[in-house]
C-alpha cells in the first residue's frame, strides 16, 4: 500500500504542474495559489480546529518560526512555480523540480558547513549542467547573453524556496502534531496571499468562473494539497524517508506523460538530455549515499 499512496503523491504533484500551466490564462498566478489554500484551509479547518486548540502553547510560543516555515513552503514555492508557469511549460518546470535533491545538499554544505564528498560535487556539478541545458534550451549562447526565459528563473526560485524549507524544518517543535502544522501553514499562506492577491487584480479577486476552472481548483485544493500530504506521510512511516524520498524522481515521468497527453507539449531532445544529466548527478551526489547507507553491512 505504501507504494501505491507514494506514487499517488507524485502524480498529484506532477498533476498541479500541468493544471497551473493549462489555467495561466484563466487566473492570475497570485489569484490561483490563494484560491488553492483558501479552498484546501475550508476543507481542513473543522478537522484543524479542535487539533490545534488543544496545540496553542506550542503554536503561540513557536508562531513565528512555524509562520516563517509557511510563508517558505506553502505561500513562496508555489507562488513562484505558479508565476513561472505563466510563461515557461510544464515539462521544463516538472523536468527542473528535480533537481531539489541537488540544491538541498548545496544548501546544506554552504549555509550549514556539512561535509560533501567529491563525488557528490561531482554530481552536482552534473547535474547544474542540465539544469543549464533545459533553460537555454540546447543553445548555451542563450546563456551568455542572458536570454534565457523569465519562467524558468521563476521556477528555479520556487525549487531553491522548498529547498530551503526541507532544511529549514529542522526548526519544527517535533512534539508539534504534522497535521496542526500543515492547517497553521497553510492559514499563514492565505493570509499573506489575500492582499497581494487584491493587489494583483487591481481589486478583491472575483472571477467570472466556469465548470473547468472550478474542478481545477478544487483538484488542487484536494488532491497536492491535502491528499499527498497525507499518503505521503503514510509512505514515509512505513518505508522510511531515504527509500520514500527516491519516488520524488518519479515528479518529472509522470509530468512529461501529462504535459504530452492534455497540453500537446512536444519533448525535445535538450529535453532529454537535460534531465539525463540531471538524474546522473541525483544519483551521484544522493541516491549512492543514501543507498550505501541503507544496505551498509552490520558490524558484528
Amino acid at each position: 500500500m505504501a507504494y501505491l499512496l507514494l506514487i499517488l503523491t507524485t502524480l498529484f504533484w506532477a498533476g498541479n504542474f500541468v493544471l497551473a500551466r493549462a489555467l495561466h490564462t484563466d487566473f492570475d498566478p497570485i489569484t490561483l495559489a490563494f484560491y488553492r489554500w483558501s479552498l484546501a484551509l475550508l476543507i481542513l479547518l473543522p478537522f484543524w480546529l479542535p487539533r490545534a486548540r488543544k496545540a496553542w502553547p506550542l503554536l503561540r510560543r513557536y508562531w513565528f518560526r512555524l509562520a516563517i516555515l509557511g510563508l517558505i513552503g506553502v505561500g513562496g514555492f508555489n507562488t513562484l512555480l505558479y508565476v513561472g508557469l505563466q510563461t515557461t511549460t510544464a515539462t521544463n518546470a516538472t523536468l527542473l523540480q528535480s533537481t531539489i535533491p541537488i540544491l538541498i545538499l548545496l544548501i546544506s554544505a554552504v549555509f550549514l558547513g556539512e561535509k560533501v564528498s567529491a563525488r557528490q560535487w561531482t554530481g552536482v556539478s552534473i547535474s547544474l549542467a542540465g539544469v543549464l541545458m533545459i533553460i537555454s534550451q540546447g543553445e548555451l549562447d542563450r546563456l551568455v547573453a542572458l536570454a534565457v526565459n523569465d519562467g524558468d528563473l521563476w521556477v528555479l526560485g520556487a525549487v531553491l524556496a522548498w529547498a530551503s524549507y526541507s532544511l529549514l524544518l529542522r526548526l519544527k517543535p517535533a512534539e508539534l502534531e504534522g497535521f496542526v502544522f500543515l492547517g497553521y501553514s497553510i492559514a499563514v499562506a492565505v493570509l499573506a496571499l489575500a492582499p497581494l492577491s487584491v493587489w494583483e487584480q487591481g481589486g478583491w479577486p472575483l472571477l467570472q468562473w466556469n465548470n473547468s476552472m472550478l474542478i481545477a481548483v478544487g483538484y488542487m485544493a484536494i488532491c497536492p494539497s491535502i491528499l499527498s500530504y497525507l499518503f505521503w506521510n503514510r509512505g514515509v512511516a512505513e518505508l522510511g524517508a531515504p527509500q520514500a524520498g527516491l519516488f520524488i524522481h518519479l515528479i518529472p515521468l509522470f509530468g512529461l506523460l501529462l504535459s504530452i497527453l492534455f497540453l500537446g507539449e512536444t519533448v525535445r531532445s535538450f529535453h532529454l538530455l537535460g534531465i539525463t544529466l540531471i538524474f546522473l548527478g541525483i544519483y551521484l551526489a544522493v541516491v549512492a549515499n543514501t543507498l550505501s547507507r541503507l544496505y551498509k553491512p552490520k558490524e558484528s
